[in-house]
This record gives C-alpha cells, structure tokens and sequence, in this order.
C-alpha cells in the first residue's frame, strides 16, 4: 500500500470573493485532495462566506468556521490577523493530521501541489516545514515566479509536519512571523523548503500590496526585516536589488524606510536567538555572493 499522510489545510480569508472562488476549484483539481479543509471566515463582508458554504455543502472534506468578531484595525496585516485565524483553525481541526497547511484565498493551486508536498515530507523525515515556488502576475499580467531561496517558504503556502509546528509554536503575531517560523524550525534541527510543482507554480492571483496599496505592500516589507532580525548591510543589498522592481527606485525606498520606521520605533521583533541566527546567515550569503562576483571578475 503507498504510503499517505493525513493531510489538513487551514483557508483564513476575509473578505475574498474575487479571488476564493478559483482556490476552491483548484483545490477540487488537485490529484490528491486534502483529509481535511477548514474554510475559516475572518469576518468577511463580501460573498466569500457563501462560496465557502456552497464549497463545503458539496464536499464531505471541507468544512466552513467563523472567527468571533474583532475590533477593527487600521493595518489587518500588521496585526498578525491571518496567522491568528490560521493557528485558531488548528485548533478546530480534527486533531488525526500529521501535516498542517495554511493557504491563502487568493491563491490557484496547481494540480500537483499537494501531492508533490506529501511525497517530499515521506522521502525526508527531518523536513519540517514546506512550500511551493509561486508566481505572480507581473505588469503584463504574465506569471513572474516570486525570488526567494530554496530553503525559504512563503506565507501563501506553509506546510508543517506535526511535531515540527508543535515546537514552535506559539508564532508572535506580528510581521515577519511567516520567516521566523522557518528559523525557529531551523535552530530546532529541522528541514526547510519549497518545492518546483510539475505543471507550473501555484498563482498568487493579488500582487503584493494590491489590496492598500503598493508602496504600503513594500513598507510593510521593509518592517518585516526589522522583525526578523536582518542585518543592516542585507537590508541595503535587497534594496539595491529592488531598485529597478515596479515602482522603480520608489519600492526599493519604501522597503528601507519601513525598516528604518520600525528600527527607530523599536516595533516588536523575534527572540534573540532568532535575530542573531537571520544576521549570520544573511552574512553568509552576502561573502559568497561577493566571493562569486570576485572570481567571475578575475575569470574576465
């Protein structure tokens, strides 16, 4: 018999209408569906809630929670609100799962996704947290796969083996939570990365920041670092790499004064131990880039 995982994904979403719809059919098409899904209703006002219904009345595997209220915030984002409407559906799952996900609602998954997880967490038992590769539409709406190293997992898909979220969680729920849980995982023993999906990368259908707006997206980016801990000089390289992203120079500026605003606010950041881990092994990428640039100079 194949080996199989119970596999549990946590959907929190608020107020996602335009988007939830195209989720939920990708989620029908995958090749191996999820034991369980939990449509968690963040307070949605739109017709989100009622796609999630009618989802969930047709198939035995899902189901649809509704958070209590909360009060308004100016920045829902800042405030950790997904990461807590995620870790509140844990709580609500059956508890029989071995692997936990947390998709956005505005993602279109591939049909290989999450058949493509569950083989990677069989084939390697230290692998405590995984994810896929995704793209995003660029200015001419063409998918532009998001940069990001192997051993990093994006927020839009987190995927984590049982006894790897339960060391570390609790998550703080604020920016930057969706690096330090790789960190924390990483100083625990275990295994990080994201994974190349056969048949193309999910689709992240809402650029960053489309929702507040652009250069708000990239502030929030630049408060992120400060959470996590990322060394100065590594705040200063992703900028100069960013300065030619849409919008050119402005994003790039952005990023560095959402740093600089947290810095000198002393906005809430990770454990030391986290912070001091980010720094040294941002330091390490940054020699071996320079090392790379200097030998293909000498080369030439």
């Amino acid at each position: 018999m194949t080996a199989r995982l119970r596999l549990a994904i946590v959907v929190p979403f608020l107020d996602e209408e335009r988007f939830l719809g195209e989720l939920l059919c990708s989620l029908e098409a995958q090749s191996r569906r999820p034991d369980q899904l939990l449509l968690v209703d963040d307070g949605s006002t739109d017709a989100s809630g009622a796609l999630a219904e009618a989802f969930s009345l047709q198939h035995p595997w899902a189901t649809v929670a509704r958070r209590p209220p909360r009060p308004p915030r100016r920045d829902r984002l800042a405030g950790g609100a997904a990461l807590q409407a995620f870790t509140w559906g844990v709580d609500q799952l059956e508890p029989d799962w071995d692997v936990v996900a947390k998709v956005d609602g505005d993602l279109r998954l591939t049909p290989a996704t999450l058949g493509t997880l569950e083989t990677a967490f069989l084939r390697d038992a230290a692998l405590g947290v995984a994810g896929a590769f995704i793209s995003a539409p660029d200015g001419a709406g063409r998918p532009l796969r998001q940069r990001l190293p192997r051993d990093h997992v994006e927020g839009e898909t987190k995927f984590y083996r049982r006894e790897c979220w339960q060391e570390i969680e609790p998550l703080p729920a604020i920016l930057g939570w969706d690096t330090i849980d790789l960190v924390r995982a990483r100083l625990r023993g275990w295994r990080t990365q994201s994974f190349e999906i056969p048949g193309g990368d999910p689709l992240h259908l809402r650029p960053m920041g489309a929702h507040d707006g652009r250069l708000r997206g990239y502030r929030r980016w630049g408060r992120c670092a400060w959470s996590f801990g990322e060394h100065p000089l590594h705040v200063l390289a992703v900028a100069a790499q960013r300065v030619g992203d849409e919008p050119r120079l402005l994003g790039a500026l952005n990023y560095l004064a959402g740093w600089a605003g947290a810095a000198a606010g002393r906005a809430p950041r990770a454990e030391a131990e986290v912070c001091e881990y980010v720094r040294r092994d941002q330091l390490r990428r940054l020699r071996r880039r320079l090392a790379r640039g200097a030998g293909v100079r000498g080369a030439a």
